[in-house]
């Protein structure tokens, strides 16, 4: 507005301050975020809240948007998200606001802090308000982060001063507004860490009304003790237990999700509060690394590296890697997933092997020429330690059987990315584009696992119980106002795994905060996230 009149500048203020409201979406289908059954209706949302709903015949507004033939829902939260670092280089998250995100959850083995570029949450919540976010952000503390941080790159149990020191670290993340701790458990740092570390650091977490939000263990032959593992953590530390995106990554055990449902279900039964998430494809993403055994992992990348070279050690790795670790729970992701052919190569560093990205291992393998292992070592040796990997280790008919459950939400897995520039290298899952429009074009409209007003709740309320965001995830006067607008007739996702680089569609507008960062399908620029700090701040 630099060069207006100071008259016409009063102007419009006075005109702003006469409306009734900032902004009014008026005649859409309002799926409220409970599960109830929709109906039509009017939102008018003033300073960043919703303030009234119903027919608001008559009302005035700033700006108003008509949604006739379109759903008016809770802006989507997702509840495990790893863009802890892309929101940093690209505040607009352009990949999840075009799905109808407004809220993105962080953490999981690793976190933002503590970190050598992060000391404490306080600076990287500064650095993010500092150069704005389009989404609000929240996040755990990561217990591998913990670990390393304290312990170092190394497996063995912690002494009592480092303990004492990884508890204290919990108590200052906690009060500087961390939501609770979060762990990785399936591969180093995380598989180095023992189930009453994980007490000790959750325990830290509670009197602030933290959860335990973990990536088990093992999701493929001993998920079943892993799940058992993750409430027993909860009970012994009083906390809630959210299981990251719940699975069976084996393909021997395929089928059997009713038997892991009903465990938790017993747990929850017996009055402990244990939920999940899952996203909505049968592959996952980890890295080739995760095929090493977890010892050869001790001292880091550089260390690996020099063990993978090592003959002497090289009978042991090929007997690990094809037959497991006798007496462990190792996950090992090459026999979970059964194939060479279920593993497709995301990213490499080494320009030589950048022509594989988005290809098979089998078709790398074919392509080189060599025994399996002798590639696998390779791309490990030539990439410093290094290669994001989609495995399709398990079932569809297992996901849908979690995704109906009432007590399992929508967590995506994925990172904010765009479709071209420095944030759309590689080749990622597709998650990381069209997790929720998939949800609400697949499973909703196309196949009728879930309702729509479930599947809603899935996105929204549920998520914003878990952590403790009890003024977001529902449309309601005096709740925050971050909405999403769509067409329920023609959302889709459109990212695949051989080019995961597209937008998804059908999503017209996403508010934050009552300010549109979403206007008919295209991102404005708009900022308005805030953090979504814990109980304990």
């Amino acid at each position: 507005m630099a060069g207006m009149k100071p008259g016409l500048l009063l102007f419009l203020a006075t005109l702003a301050s006469a409306q009734d409201f900032d902004l009014l979406i008026r005649n859409g289908r309002i799926v409220d975020g409970t599960g109830n059954p929709s109906y039509t209706a009017d939102v008018g949302v003033r300073a960043g809240k919703i303030a009234a709903m119903g027919r608001l015949t008559g009302k005035t507004a700033t700006r108003t948007i008509d949604a006739a033939g379109l759903t008016v829902a809770p802006g989507f939260i997702d509840i495990h998200n790893h863009s802890d670092n892309t929101i940093v280089q690209d505040g607009n998250a352009q990949s999840f606001i075009r799905q109808g995100v407004t809220s993105m959850i962080f953490g999981e083995g690793g976190s933002a802090a503590p970190s050598k570029r992060w000391q404490d949450f306080h600076t990287y919540f500064a650095e993010l308000l500092k150069n704005g976010i389009s989404t609000n952000i929240g996040t755990y503390v990561g217990s591998s982060e913990l670990w390393t941080w304290v312990h170092g790159q190394k497996a063995g149990p912690p002494t009592p001063e480092e303990l004492d020191r990884m508890r204290a670290l919990v108590r200052e993340a906690m009060q500087q507004g961390a939501l609770g701790v979060a762990s990785s458990l399936s591969g180093p740092p995380g598989s180095w860490i023992d189930t009453a570390t994980l007490v000790a650091m959750c325990e830290a977490a509670a009197p602030y009304g933290g959860i335990y939000s973990t990536h088990m263990r093992t999701e493929g032959r001993g998920v079943f003790e892993s799940v058992a593992e993750a409430i027993e953590i909860g009970r012994q530390a009083k906390v809630p237990v959210d299981i990251i995106h719940l699975k069976i990554a084996e393909h021997e055990m395929w089928g059997q999700m009713p038997e892991l449902i009903a465990t938790i279900a017993a747990a929850r039964a017996r009055g402990q509060q244990v939920e999940a998430n899952v996203y909505p494809y049968r592959a996952g993403q980890n890295n080739l690394a995760t095929i090493i055994p977890p010892w050869a992992h001790e001292g880091g990348a550089q260390a690996l590296i020099a063990r993978l070279k090592d003959p002497a050690l090289r009978p042991r790795l090929e007997n690990e890697i094809n037959h497991g670790i006798a007496g462990t729970n190792w996950y090992n992701h090459y026999t979970a997933t059964g194939s060479w052919e279920g593993m497709l190569l995301v990213s490499l560093s080494n320009p030589q092997y950048k022509r594989f990205e988005g290809k098979r291992m089998s078709e790398v393998i074919a392509a080189l020429k060599k025994p399996g292992i002798d590639v696998l070592f390779e791309l490990l040796i030539n990439n410093n330690g290094s290669v994001p990997t989609v495995y399709f280790h398990h079932s569809e008919e297992d996901m849908r059987y979690a995704l109906k459950q009432p007590w399992v939400s929508i967590g995506s897995d994925g990172t904010a990315v765009t479709e071209e520039g420095p944030l759309a290298a590689g080749n990622p899952h597709p998650r990381y584009f069209g997790t929720f429009p998939r949800v609400l074009g697949r499973y909703v409209r196309d196949e009728h696992v879930l309702t729509l007003e479930d599947a809603i709740r899935k996105m929204t309320s549920a998520n914003a119980a878990k952590v403790h965001q009890y003024d977001r995830g529902l449309l309601r006067p005096g709740m925050v106002a971050d909405v999403t607008v769509f067409n329920a007739d023609t959302i889709i996702d459109n990212a695949t795994y051989e080019k995961p680089h597209q937008y998804a569609t059908g999503v017209e507008y996403v508010i934050v905060n009552g300010k549109v960062v979403l206007d008919r399908g295209k991102h404005n620029g708009a900022r308005p996230g805030v953090i979504l700090y814990g109980p304990g701040k």
